[in-house]
């Protein structure tokens, strides 16, 4: 499974960024194998409407589940028809700590349209 954590810099050990369109980076980490792999946001300084967008990147990298702060509507329903599933993990941790909450069932499911 891949699972995509916004970032505020590269790698797991950066810091979650809150937000999930504008966030610097998309780390994505294959829980079967461990290895990450951290994009760049192209999306990051772009118009209205980056959300839907964003969404497309995490289909784009085979995500099936985004670990971020807050989803806006637009977003919500362009991730519930990409089939991904959200998190919110509002920690102030590392990628690999909110990771980690994930996999122990810590974190609350975003409801998506």
């Amino acid at each position: 499974m891949i699972v995509c954590i916004t970032a505020r810099a590269a790698g797991t050990e950066a810091p979650v960024e809150q937000r999930f369109g504008r966030a610097p980076y998309f780390v994505f980490v294959d829980t079967e194998t461990g290895k990450s792999e951290s994009v760049e946001n192209p999306l990051v300084d772009a118009a209205g409407g980056v959300g839907p967008r964003a969404a497309q990147v995490l289909s784009e990298h085979g995500a099936t589940v985004l670990i971020t702060g807050q989803v806006g509507g637009n977003a919500a329903r362009a991730l519930g028809t990409g089939g991904i599933k959200a998190y919110a993990y509002r920690g102030s941790g590392s990628v690999a700590d909110a990771l980690a909450a994930y996999t122990a069932g810590n974190l609350q499911p975003i409801p998506l349209a």
